[in-house]
């Protein structure tokens, strides 16, 4: 399972166990994905460690002096990308 991380703005807008779909951004050598529909998004990923599915499930939500931030877990193999 691949996990990713989601910046998420307020609280109470994702719960765990719920099911997400994401849509894909594209800058000139990224991706980013956002948790339809605008709830979070993650941090820009490199070309050839695109996600290739396009819904997950949300395991976990932890508060930081930064924000809200959300794991989602999808069906896909793990990659180590930092």
């Amino acid at each position: 399972m691949r996990k990713l991380e989601f910046k998420m703005e307020r609280p109470g807008l994702l719960q765990e166990g719920q099911e997400i779909t994401v849509t894909e951004g594209v800058l000139p050598s990224n991706y980013y994905y956002t948790i339809d529909p605008s709830l979070a998004m993650s941090a820009n990923i490199p070309f050839r460690y695109r996600l290739k599915s396009k819904s997950g499930k949300v395991v976990g939500i932890v508060e930081n002096p930064r924000g809200f931030y959300v794991t989602v877990e999808f069906d896909e193999e793990e990659v180590d990308y930092k």
